[in-house]
C-alpha cells in the first residue's frame, strides 16, 4: 500500500479515463464492423420473428436503422472493452490495497463480469422468448401487433441490462460483507424477505406470465442470494482470522 498526493491521483484518474475512452471507441468501430459483417441485428431479432407472421420489424424514423445499428455496436464494444476497462480500475486501485486485498480484487472482477454475460444470457435465452410468448398472444384477438424495431430493441436491451445488473447481487454483498456493514448470520435472517423481493423482481424485470416467466424467473434470483450467503460467509471467516491473528500478535508485542 502506497500513498499519493491528492493532484496525482487526479493525474493518475485522468490518465486511467483517457486508455479507457479510446479503448472504448475502437473497440466500439470493431463492434461497428462485426454488427454489420456478422447480423448481429438479424440474431438480435430472432426471439420475436416468429410472432411477426413473416414480416419485418418497421421502424418510422429515417435514423432509427443507424441508430439500432450504433446501440448494438456499443454493446458489442463495452463487452470487448470489458478486460481493457478491468484492467485500468485494477491498475488505478491497487496501489491503495494492501496485499491480501489485492489477491481478491482479481477475482472478485472477473466474477462480476461472468455473472453480467449469465444475466445478459439468461435474459436473452430464457426470458425475452417467455416475455414475447406471453405479450405478443395478450388480447390479438381485439389488437394487432405492429412492433417497431426501436421499441423491441430497447425492450430487449433493457431487460438484458437489469438481468445483468441483478446478477451482480453476490459481489455487492460479498463487498458489504467485507468492508463490515453485513455479517452472513444477518444475510440469514432475512432469507424469507429475500424469497419475497425474488418474485417482486422478477414481476418488474419480466411482465408476462406469473407461471412461465415471473416463477420461474424467481428461483435463480434467490439462488444468487444463497451463493451470497456461501460466498459471505467464506469472507467473513477470513476477515475474521486475520483480526484474531493481528490481536494475538498485538499481545504478543504488549507482553514483550
Amino acid at each position: 500500500m502506497s500513498d499519493m498526493p491528492f493532484l496525482d491521483h487526479l493525474e493518475e484518474l485522468r490518465k486511467r479515463l483517457l486508455k479507457v475512452v479510446v479503448a472504448v471507441g475502437i473497440c466500439v468501430a470493431i463492434g461497428f464492423l462485426l454488427v454489420i459483417k456478422f447480423d448481429f441485428i438479424g440474431l438480435l431479432e430472432r426471439p420475436i420473428l416468429p410472432y411477426l407472421m413473416g414480416r419485418k420489424l418497421i421502424f418510422t424514423h429515417p435514423g432509427d436503422s443507424f441508430s439500432i445499428v450504433m446501440q448494438v455496436s456499443f454493446g458489442v464494444g463495452f463487452a470487448l472493452a470489458a478486460p481493457v476497462l478491468l484492467y485500468q480500475l485494477w491498475a488505478f486501485l491497487s496501489p491503495a490495497l494492501y496485499k491480501h486485498e489485492k489477491k481478491v480484487v482479481i477475482p472478485l472482477l472477473f466474477a462480476a463480469t461472468c455473472l453480467f454475460m449469465m444475466g445478459a444470457s439468461l435474459a436473452y435465452f430464457f426470458v425475452l422468448p417467455f416475455a414475447l410468448k406471453f405479450l405478443m398472444e395478450f388480447q390479438t384477438a381485439a389488437l394487432e401487433p405492429m412492433i417497431t424495431a426501436r421499441d423491441y430493441f430497447d425492450f430487449a436491451t433493457s431487460l438484458a441490462l437489469s438481468m445483468g445488473a441483478v446478477f451482480e447481487l453476490p459481489i455487492l454483498l460479498v463487498g458489504l460483507t467485507a468492508l463490515g456493514i453485513i455479517t452472513p448470520m444477518q444475510l440469514r435472517q432475512f432469507r424469507r424477505h429475500a424469497l419475497v423481493a425474488s418474485f417482486v423482481g422478477a414481476a418488474i424485470i419480466t411482465p408476462g406470465d406469473l407461471i412461465t416467466t415471473t416463477v420461474m424467473l424467481m428461483v435463480p434470483l434467490y439462488g444468487l442470494y444463497e451463493v451470497s450467503i456461501i460466498a459471505s460467509t467464506i469472507v467473513f471467516a477470513r476477515k475474521e482470522r486475520r483480526r484474531l491473528a493481528s490481536e494475538g500478535e498485538s499481545d504478543v508485542e504488549v507482553l514483550a
